[in-house]
């Protein structure tokens, strides 16, 4: 096999390798908004005879989700029209941003009774939230920029867990458990696709899981977690409230379930049923078919964001690619196995469903930057030919490298 490297974007230029023509994704697109349009009819359902009770507007809290929602959308064009490029030069920026966020919670940050610190600006703005996409953008052009000394331990594997350590230990300090082990899990995930030796990637794999563990055991909350965890494995009477209360949502739906805004158990005793525990709402009132065709959107965003990073031009957007579609899988896998007790509870929002403002905004700038990607890719035959010419790149081919195939005898050389 040919030695490691990358395609960068000078390589790029240099061979006409642009998109020649804006080509908006379209299934992903529609996934999209048929995942908005499911979060908008949810979080009314499960919050209007809540805020009446709290003497708001029946409406209150679907207003606020709208308001996200179009944030979010302005968020996502902007990204979309951003070349991702761009990111090679000024990602800094937005890292040290971030840092600073995280940091000013522990100075400036607001807090309800009973909640931890983890909001700026009266609850409006959850730095970890941003933090998780940034954290996939400044590990993808870092590793783009050092991805000859990936597979070493002193210029590779030390530096990745400087930043990813660093980035996790601020959010865990809140504390935000959920948020801190998926800035944990998405530094494994981007640093298994960048290619490095399966050796390295085992040794990150054993540091990610003993961080974890760590985590979890040094965390009151994190023991109280794992401990319902294991009951409710043994049996679901002594499982948590909140898992008792989801199961019930399950059993009560069935296949069909109840009817939209005709569920009950949202109003006995399930947690904040318009956020983490929205997945429970929308089986007890759609049945198990809706579950499935929740689950069925959020498999065509994972084949559509798949698409995109292996079409991808050049190692940095393959990255890019890669790592919003696996964060974005994550969190939705994270928050429907809590709901049937696959896993202990983590707080992890459903993505485009879930209310809340910094998850949303993020999230659907995250989709903005994917189809940025998408628009760089290279989507003809001639075009795949043409770059074939001179070199091609591979996440993960057999060997497990970045393989760089020799050029076509054919084709010639420059």
């Amino acid at each position: 096999m040919g030695q490691q490297t990358y395609i960068n974007p000078a390589f790029m230029r240099k061979t006409n390798l642009t998109p020649q023509k804006v080509k908006i994704d379209l299934p992903l697109l529609g996934c999209v908004f048929a995942l908005l349009l499911i979060g908008i009819l949810f979080v009314y359902s499960s919050s209007w005879n809540y805020v009446l009770r709290e003497n708001a507007a029946a409406t209150y809290i679907l207003e606020r989700q709208l308001f996200f929602i179009v944030i979010g959308l302005i968020a996502a064009v902007i990204a979309f029209r951003v070349d991702y490029h761009i990111y090679l030069k000024w990602i800094l920026y937005p890292m040290i941003i971030t840092l600073g966020l995280l940091i000013a919670v522990f100075i400036v940050g607001t807090q309800a009774v009973g909640v931890p610190t983890r909001a700026l600006f009266n609850n409006s703005v959850q730095p970890s939230e941003l933090a998780k996409l940034v954290i996939i953008l400044y590990l993808a052009v870092w590793m783009n920029s050092h991805h000859e000394q990936l597979n070493t331990f002193t210029l590779g594997i030390i530096p990745l867990l400087a930043i990813v350590g660093g980035t996790a230990a601020l959010i865990f300090m809140q504390p935000d458990i959920s948020a801190t082990l998926t800035v944990v899990f998405l530094g494994g995930a981007l640093f298994y696709l960048s290619g490095s030796n399966f050796r390295h990637v085992f040794l990150a794999l054993a540091m990610v899981i003993m961080i974890g563990t760590i985590v979890v055991l040094i965390s009151s909350t994190g023991q109280e977690r794992i401990s319902d965890y294991l009951k409710g494995l043994m049996s679901l009477q002594d499982a948590s409230d909140h898992v008792r209360r989801s199961l019930e949502a399950v059993v009560r739906g069935g296949i069909f379930g109840v009817g939209i805004g005709k569920g009950s158990t949202k109003y006995l005793g399930l947690p904040v049923p318009w956020t983490d525990s929205i997945f429970a709402v929308i089986i007890e009132e759609a049945g198990l078919l809706g579950g499935v065709f929740v689950i069925g959107f959020f498999m065509v965003l994972a084949w559509r964001g798949i698409k995109i990073a292996k079409n991808a031009p050049d190692f940095l957007g393959r990255l890019i690619a890669g790592g919003i579609t696996v964060w974005i899988l994550f969190e939705a896998l994270i928050n429907i196995g809590v709901m049937v007790n696959v896993f202990p509870f983590a707080g992890n929002a459903l993505p485009l469903i879930s209310y809340g403002g910094s998850s949303m905004v993020t999230t659907l700038t995250g989709i903005g930057i994917l189809m940025n990607v998408g628009v760089h890719s290279m989507p003809g035959k001639k075009q795949a030919e043409e770059f074939g010419a001179h070199a091609v790149v591979d996440l993960r081919r057999r060997d497990r490298r970045r393989s760089v195939s020799r050029p076509n005898s054919s084709a010639g050389t420059r």
